[in-house]
């Protein structure tokens, strides 16, 4: 396993971590029907998901926020720390489920390094298409997610520290304005038509920006919008020194 796109060759290898029994039993009976997804442990609270992650070896868990003792934020941790995985440098993708849109534990949760999150409720056929994301490498969080994800955080945290631009400086002014817009919960076609550039150019611009920053997904590029700055009830972005 990588940590990178899943090979088509075999199926999805899933995890469930959550405190319920009946939630853990509804998950699994709905990966058994499928062909390309399964599931190879369950656990009922973080800690124990954690050493079932470190003895399976899965692709993709979906880890419940709130459980007692270890709860999902600190387990995500664990399991997305290349330290602490003792697997090699294959990280398992983290889905986080929660009962409440937007919990409070989300925004932990991303930085953690969870690939998104999914409501509990969700659909199942929103609940396979997010695994079957997640495990090629992308990140579920849809532009209206994160448009409602950044003004949740905008209304209820404030900025830990003074915006640290120092760490925008590789990129050029064009970069900085796409990475501002992605922080607005910009979908590419929407940045494409703001700045009068093809889809290409604008994937491309973005694959540039996430090397250069050392970004795994959208969803990074959101939390370092916000810790930065580029995100604020200001429409415009930062200036440049």
């Amino acid at each position: 396993m990588t940590d990178g796109s899943l090979s088509t060759s075999r199926r999805i290898r899933v995890v469930v971590v959550d405190d319920q029994d009946l939630l853990r039993t509804a998950f699994r009976m709905i990966f058994e029907v499928t062909d390309d997804i399964e599931v190879v442990g369950e656990a009922a609270d973080g800690k124990e998901g954690v050493a079932v992650v470190r003895r399976t070896r899965p692709d993709v868990v979906l880890m419940d926020v709130r459980m007692p003792g270890m709860d999902g934020v600190e387990a995500t941790r664990h399991i997305r720390s290349k330290s602490a995985d003792p697997c090699g440098p294959g990280l398992p993708k983290v889905l986080i489920l929660t009962t409440f849109d937007l919990d409070e534990y989300v925004y932990d949760a991303l930085r953690a390094g969870a690939s998104g999150f999914l409501l509990k409720d969700t659909l199942t056929d929103d609940l396979l298409s997010a695994v079957r994301v997640v495990a090629s490498g992308e990140a579920v969080t849809s532009p209206s997610i994160t448009r409602r994800l950044i003004t949740h955080f905008l209304d209820q945290a404030p900025v830990a520290a003074p915006p640290q631009l120092d760490r925008l400086n590789v990129l050029t002014a064009r970069e900085l304005e796409v990475l501002t817009l992605i922080a607005r919960g910009r979908s590419n076609t929407e940045i494409a038509q703001e700045m009068y550039l093809s889809a290409g150019t604008v994937r491309t611009h973005i694959g540039r920006i996430f090397a250069k920053l050392q970004l795994r997904d959208r969803v990074q590029a959101v939390i370092l919008g916000y810790e930065c700055g580029l995100v604020s009830r200001d429409p415009q972005p930062p200036a440049r020194g």
